[in-house]
């Protein structure tokens, strides 16, 4: 694990078969190319790009990021017994009254009935704990059942055989899931004195007497956001764990309970991380930021560095907050979350937030984090948990149907604009002030420094003041804190901050000039106007832009992971997104000496989730947890630049629609609990406000039925239509229907593939319209042709290509199978060279180092590859193809110059493939470029294909090429193509080779 320090610092995504291609060298594509280095001449060398740069490094809250957070603790597992929790148990034990409350109600973890029915949990734990000489670290029994405890391999398969135990797991590593680049200034004296609270008591509306319980970092009790004295709500059964570090004044009402646990790290390593306090108290900032963002009041002042940020307050400021910390400097083991669900759910708490994950995402369909959170949802408890950070499709945290999993949106531009002196824009972000200035020389931190301390990446140290003094530096940054500390130390004036292979786009206030890029495009604009002009470059730096960094807002980020949902084919991931990008709210002063901050990530917007929550549980207390989540997803909208629902699920919550949403689509407890307990848990049967067909067989129909609810006060007549779902036929039935209040009428929903496109997905919406309300379900389907997928459509030729004339097809359909092919279509290689002057240089079409090619693609293609090659293992080439001045693709293995793009399908126009010596033995770089283009509709008789006379749905068969006649002693590609019955399914790319 990460030291205390080092979390701090880092606080803070053709009418034939002939190819027409047009070369030119990039001496001919723009006037930063690299004709101008002499072959031969000395290279200068930078290395940059040649690391890896962590997201988290840019992101916040003081969560650490490694490998580490998705691993097992060795000998630690948690054992989940048979029988039901006291939250979820609807009776069956003789004598013993059920304890599962009833829908609307709230559970009464204190009574009688529970007491008892813990009591007998209790003695189940004890006899099975006995039986196995073993001894428990933790006991849950309020939403699990069940214990952790050190075992053997031995004990532990022992245990996984009884007939009383449920599951074995081993004991995991979960982590925040905030993402801000950070500065270590101390606080200036008139933020500790602007913070006093001007509220002493709740307003009626907005989420009051309605506690959220957050899980998290702790909480910094002294924080303006939370300074109001109330007395605790009714039924409330929380406690305040004080000690000397958290006093029992702490607890003031609006922080309602605070507890922490600590077992399960303990018992892992011993001791807690440098900087922790064995308390409630935050240390590092996100349990603070997300507890005040879910909740906080409000303040009129959020001043950082003494800059004010204007006013802020939590989404429910009337709400109570519960604190349950359970990380330690950022991780925390799943055992000691337990615990933590376990108490939030005894003390009463109405909501969770739940701002963890796993990296990469979730690891198993049903972990015993997602049991625990189904008896909570099932005793009434709303829970909003966050995506994950990992920016990619496919790797989602917290994807139960019962937990609203909530995406990053960016919902404020804070765009700042870099201009070069040679005119040219480049439109960051910044949240710094960013003073007037006319042109400043800038420098590349390259020439202020010792390469061989890092000045490129202006690591501490590195940098020479007589160089830097009064210049804007650029950075090419591992660490932003450092970076910006090392030139304000050295005198510069401002920073422009990149990553020369890109990162994800968010702030962090620096509390001095400093301009963030963050696409590999900028760092590609920005370093190669200074590789021009080392000794001549200006710029200036200005708060402002125009609008060309967002597709607009609000949009979803680009740190925010996305559908589908990898562990699920039936379900739709995120639910919802929420504003999650350079938040303000409170944090703990003990991480970076601030009162408040600004914060970015998916754990920052599931408390914006938890807040709304909160205020409709408010107003509307019979409302089950699913009715609630589902007023808030089929009244929401969509976002800019996508209605897709893999990216931004149902899209951004509107809580005043969702206040009165006319018709709710809510799952029963049958169905969720029938989900956790099948092995490979599908959910598109589920009654959720969406469908979800990930891989369906797109030779079937598919038909579902969803019950909607009218939770209005009058009867009304809707009106079904189908928005999207391009080619596929949607039926539903009946198409108008009438609902009384409180009644609950069922639509059938038979969905083909029609004309949709095999193995891509198609997305779009149902929507049932009244004279008063509109209510939106979103749909995505995949029809599953030869390829499952468990990601989106990026990079479509995963799983679409085959080698040395084989190909394996994995069919999602049963019946017989005819193919056909186009016969091989010979590579067109050309021996190539560019000339540079730099090696380890960045990317950018027109820049140094970087080489185009022309391709024409007609229609009717087939499939487009392109592949570079390189006799010198000192040359990394790079690979980047560009359509429409756009990048569409690129391959750059930081290890060889074998690089390849592959398009299945590829849009007709004209393609443009650059090639960069990402790393060059001298100035003048040979290699080789391939391109083959494939019709359709060719037919070259050279070939032949073999297929299996029948294939089955999720078996393997293997297809075979056999070339007919001689062949050309240079690399082919084919095209495949396959019929079953009537229906044709494009097949792969095989290659010869």
């Amino acid at each position: 694990m990460a030291t205390s320090a080092s979390l701090r610092r880092r606080r803070r995504i053709v009418t034939a078969s002939t190819v027409t291609v047009f070369t030119t060298l990039c001496a001919g594509l723009g006037s930063a190319g690299s004709a101008t280095a002499q072959t031969g001449a000395p290279l200068t060398e930078l290395r940059l790009g040649q690391y890896s740069h962590d997201r988290a490094l840019l992101t916040g809250g003081g969560a650490p990021r490694s490998d580490a957070q998705s691993e097992t603790v060795d000998g630690q597992y948690v054992v989940r017994l048979r029988e039901a929790p006291v939250a979820s148990y609807t009776g069956g034990v003789k004598g013993l009254k059920a304890t599962k409350p009833a829908v609307g109600s709230r559970i009464q973890a204190h009574s009688d009935a529970a007491k008892e029915y813990r009591q007998h949990l209790g003695q189940a734990q004890r006899d099975v704990l006995a039986d196995f000489g073993v001894r428990a670290q933790q006991t849950y029994t309020t939403a699990f059942n069940g214990f952790s405890a050190k075992l053997t391999e031995a004990q532990a398969g022992k245990l996984t055989g009884d007939s009383r135990v449920a599951a074995v797991t081993p004991v995991r590593l979960v982590k925040a899931d905030a993402a801000p680049l950070a500065a270590s200034n101390a606080p200036r004296a008139e933020e500790a004195v602007a913070q006093k609270s001007t509220r002493s008591a709740p307003q009626p509306v907005h989420g009051s007497d309605v506690v959220i319980g957050v899980i998290d970092s702790g909480i910094w009790p002294e924080s303006a956001s939370f300074a109001a004295t109330m007395p605790p709500p009714a039924g409330w059964h929380g406690t305040c764990q004080a000690n000397g570090d958290f006093p029992a004044s702490a607890c003031n009402g609006k922080i309602v309970g605070a507890r922490y646990f600590a077992d399960g790290w303990l018992s892992a390593y011993g001791s807690l991380p440098d900087g922790e306090t064995l308390s409630p108290r935050d240390m590092i900032g996100h349990g603070t930021h997300t507890a005040s963002t879910a909740a906080g009041l409000p303040v009129k002042h959020a001043m950082v560095l003494g800059q004010d940020y204007g006013a802020i307050s939590g989404v429910a400021p009337d709400a109570r907050i519960s604190v349950y910390k359970a990380l330690w400097s950022g991780s925390g083991t799943d055992a000691d979350i337990l615990a933590a669900i376990d108490a939030a759910v005894a003390d009463g708490v109405q909501v969770i937030n739940y701002s963890i994950g796993s990296s990469m995402g979730d690891y198993q369909p049903n972990s015993p984090i997602g049991d625990a959170f189904l008896n909570a949802y099932l005793a009434g408890i709303f829970v909003a948990a966050s995506a994950g950070n990992d920016g990619m499709s496919g790797m989602i945290s917290n994807a139960e149907p019962w937990v609203t999993t909530v995406g990053a949106s960016v919902e404020r531009s804070h765009e700042a604009t870099v201009r070069l002196g040679d005119g040219t824009r480049i439109v960051g972000t910044s949240m710094d002030r960013l003073p007037s200035r006319g042109r400043t020389p800038i420098v590349f931190a390259d020439q202020a420094g010792s390469l061989d301390e890092g000045a490129q990446f202006c690591l501490s140290g590195s940098l020479d003041s007589a160089k830097v003094k009064g210049r804007i530096v650029a950075c090419d940054f591992m660490d932003a804190d450092d970076a910006v500390a090392a030139v304000k130390a050295a005198g510069g004036v401002g920073v422009v901050l990149f990553q020369s292979t890109g990162n994800v786009r968010l702030n962090v206030i620096h509390g001095f000039p400093t301009v963030y890029l963050w696409s590999a495009e900028q760092a590609g604009k920005l370093f190669n106007y200074l590789w021009a002009h080392r000794n001549d470059g200006t710029a200036s730096l200005s708060a402002g832009g125009d609008g060309s960094s967002l597709v607009g807002v609000p949009s979803v980020a680009g740190l925010s992971s996305y559908g589908p949902d990898q562990m699920h084919t039936g379900l739709q991931k995120p639910d919802l997104v929420a504003d999650g990008i350079d938040v303000v709210a409170a944090v703990s002063p003990a991480a970076e000496g601030r009162l408040f901050d600004a914060y970015s990530g998916t754990s920052m917007a599931a408390p914006h989730v938890a807040g709304m929550a909160a205020v409709l549980r408010a107003g509307h207390p019979q409302w089950s947890p699913g009715a609630t989540a589902s007023a808030l997803r089929t009244t929401a909208a969509d976002t800019r630049g996508t209605t897709s629902p893999l990216r931004q699920g149902s899209g951004l919550p509107r809580p005043a629609s969702a206040d009165d949403p006319g018709l709710v689509i809510e799952p029963s407890a049958t169905e969720l609990t029938a989900f956790a307990a099948a092995t490979t848990p599908d959910g598109k049967e589920i009654n959720l406000p969406s469908i979800a067909l990930r891989e369906y067989d797109g030779t079937k129909q598919v038909k579902l039925t969803r019950r909607l609810t009218n939770v209005g006060t009058r009867t009304e007549r809707y009106t079904a239509r189908v928005d999207g779902l391009a080619g596929m036929k949607v039926t539903l039935t009946p198409r108008t229907f009438s609902v009384k209040p409180g009644a609950t009428a069922t639509v059938t929903i038979t969905l083909e593939r029609g004309t949709a496109t095999w193995d891509r997905y198609t997305t779009g919406s149902l929507t049932f319209t009244s004279d008063k309300h509109r209510v939106r379900m979103t749909v995505a389907g995949r029809p599953w042709g030869f390829t499952p997928r468990p990601y989106d459509d990026t990079g479509i030729e995963f799983g679409r290509t085959g080698g040395q004339g084989q190909g394996t097809l994995e069919p999602g359909f049963t019946g017989p199978l005819t193919g056909r092919t186009t016969g091989y279509t010979p590579v067109t290689w050309t021996d190539k060279k560019l000339t540079t002057s730099v090696s380890g240089g960045v990317f950018s079409p027109a820049g140094v180092g970087t080489q185009g090619t022309r391709i024409v693609v007609p229609p009717g293609t087939a499939g487009l590859i392109v592949q570079t090659a390189s006799d010198d293992p000192g040359t990394n080439l790079d690979l980047y193809l560009y359509k429409d001045g756009k990048l569409i693709d690129r391959s750059w293995a930081s290890w060889h110059s074998n690089e390849r793009s592959v398009r299945f399908f590829p849009e007709p126009g004209i393609y443009t493939a650059y090639v960069h010596a990402r790393t060059a033995a001298s100035s003048s770089v040979p290699y080789r470029l391939g391109v083959t283009v494939i019709p359709k509709n060719a037919n070259r008789h050279n070939a032949t294909l073999t297929t299996p006379s029948s294939v089955q749905r999720g078996g393997f068969s293997q297809v075979t090429l056999n070339p007919v006649g001689p062949q050309p002693d240079v690399e082919q590609w084919a095209y495949t193509e396959f019929r079953s019955g009537r229906t044709s399914i494009p097949g792969l790319l095989i290659s010869s080779r």
